[in-house]
């Protein structure tokens, strides 16, 4: 091919790759995303909000400003700043809870299957660890105001209030929405059989079917 039409044909191309490269630049240039939670979520986040439609309240919550509801067994309360929540998180990568864990009081055995998470403890002492996955060793550490300790991704985890007054944690995680399964009640808030449950635990089925109704459906926070 001669130069001049060599050079004639990459001209004529630069047109077709930038109405193929606009959308991606578009995509990469966006700087947030608030979630429009009047549509379905998805598996990257739910869909955006109308940017005419975004104001700053999007980006503000009052969420942790003061204790959730208490989940009786544990004699903890939760407050969330997750997607739901707070929109302005959608598509960040991040999310915040607030837990006050009253005396002897806990936050059992959970995992989140979408995030790391750290914990930021804001008053009183918390006995924080989780387990591996890969050699099954646990982790322990009491953590004491203003002192931090994280816990990997999708692992068990757990905390309790070890000091005499309620002790309130705020948690951060790498995720809008990080997942939350509580082993309690995947263990016996589910409508598996009791004799299912006790082939797969080795707990005696009396104890299978009291944790059962301890723990049954209805009992599930949510």
């Amino acid at each position: 091919m001669a130069p001049r039409a060599a050079a004639v044909l990459r001209l004529a191309l630069v047109p077709s790759l930038l109405s193929l490269l606009l959308p991606f630049s578009l995509a990469l240039t966006q700087d947030f995303c608030v979630a429009n939670l009047l549509l379905p979520d998805t598996p990257a986040g739910y869909p955006c909000k109308p940017k005419p439609l975004v104001t700053a309240a999007d980006f503000h919550s009052a969420a942790l400003a003061r204790p959730g509801p208490v989940i009786p067994p544990f004699n903890t309360s939760l407050a969330s700043a997750g997607v739901m929540q707070f929109p302005g998180v959608n598509g960040l990568g991040v999310s915040c809870t607030r837990v006050d864990i009253l005396p002897g009081g806990v936050v059992p055995l959970h995992s989140h299957p979408e995030a790391s998470e750290i914990i930021i403890v804001f008053d009183g002492t918390i006995l924080a660890g989780f387990v591996s996955a890969e050699t099954n060793v646990a982790y322990t550490r009491t953590v004491r105001k203003g002192e931090l300790f994280v816990f990997p991704k999708g692992l068990q985890h757990f905390q309790i209030n070890t000091g005499e007054t309620t002790a309130v944690a705020f948690n951060a995680y790498s995720s809008a929405n990080p997942g939350l399964q509580i082993t309690d009640y995947a263990l016996f808030g589910n409508l598996l059989p009791a004799d299912v449950v006790t082939k797969v635990t080795f707990i005696r089925e009396a104890e299978v079917r009291r944790l059962k109704a301890f723990f049954g459906p209805s009992a599930v926070p949510s």
